[in-house]
């Protein structure tokens, strides 16, 4: 089997956990190869030198965003460099893991996409309402699967507060410490003005990964409406299939000894009629009953 039919085998039966860590890889490798045709090397550095990023990710400007909906979806798939890919990779990993262990794939589907919008809506908020970040960003970009993991992190830190995990040089370390150590650490970041987009998008994810995890603890899963919105989107682009699946279930001795019955007393009586008027005086019906018969 080559490296590509494996890939697709691992693809099509892996968790919902494995396809979301292959799309966001196949993204950023779709990324580099359609930049190496769309612009050659120009001297240029930083995001300039990868212009086909702002169609993917989301614009903190309200009127570009409206003129690129679909970049509420795939900022969470976009990734700057491959460090930047690595360790959201590394943390969905690892947080899925666990979050698997304890939830459905389908509640972590709808964690990573709802945490996701979550820290685009609370960054898009703050760039547009806070004069000091619009004055030094007045055209930042958000990319990257942070928010959804932070999302997917504090969901089940929440849900399993008291979960243990072992760190390096750390040793057990329950997860609701582990969850409030992110969150600080995105707290005292936002003053540095260093990636403060995605620190804000964090702080969304986070809080929606927080609120879903007590709102599971209270029979409520806001998750299950959300998969199927999505269901119904995926359903109109798939194609439907022509062939129509049956299912019979096999009929038991006594139903087909009836039915074994039933047929001979109709050979019977057409028999009878043969014998009292002939042949042609059979229908149609009659003399199939009659052929399927002589088959047996």
């Amino acid at each position: 089997m080559s490296i590509i039919e494996e890939i697709k085998s691992s693809y099509k039966g892996g968790s919902v956990l494995t396809k979301l860590l292959y799309i966001n890889i196949a993204v950023f490798i779709v990324i580099r190869l359609l930049q190496i045709f769309f612009s050659l090397p120009s001297g240029q550095s930083g995001f300039a030198s990868y212009p086909l990023l702002n169609w993917v990710s989301i614009p903190s400007d309200l009127l570009e965003l409206a003129m690129k909906p679909w970049t509420l979806i795939s900022y969470m798939f976009v990734h700057f460099n491959f460090v930047h890919l690595i360790f959201n990779m590394l943390y969905l990993y690892w947080f899925g893991r666990i979050f698997l262990e304890f939830l459905n794939p389908r509640q972590l589907l709808g964690v990573y996409f709802l945490g996701g919008i979550s820290g685009a809506v609370v960054y898009l908020i703050a760039y547009n309402l806070l004069p000091i970040l619009y004055s030094y960003f007045p055209s930042a970009i958000l990319m990257g699967a942070s928010a959804s993991v932070m999302a997917i992190l504090f969901s089940i830190a929440r849900y399993m507060p008291n979960h243990t995990v072992y760190l390096l040089f750390f040793g057990p370390v329950r997860l609701k410490y582990i969850a409030l150590a992110a969150f600080i650490i995105d707290l005292i970041s936002i003053p540095t003005l260093k990636n403060t987009g995605g620190h804000l998008a964090h702080i969304g994810g986070a809080t929606f990964g927080y609120l879903y995890g007590g709102w599971l603890l209270q029979g409520h899963d806001v998750t299950i409406g959300f998969n199927r919105f999505m269901d119904r989107i995926v359903g109109i682009f798939k194609r439907k299939s022509k062939l129509k699946v049956s299912h019979k279930r096999p009929i038991t001795d006594m139903e087909y000894n009836a039915r074994k019955v039933k047929k001979q007393v109709d050979v019977d009586r057409i028999l009878e009629k043969i014998k009292a008027s002939g042949y042609d005086s059979l229908s149609k019906e009659e003399k199939k009953t009659l052929f399927d018969a002589s088959k047996e």
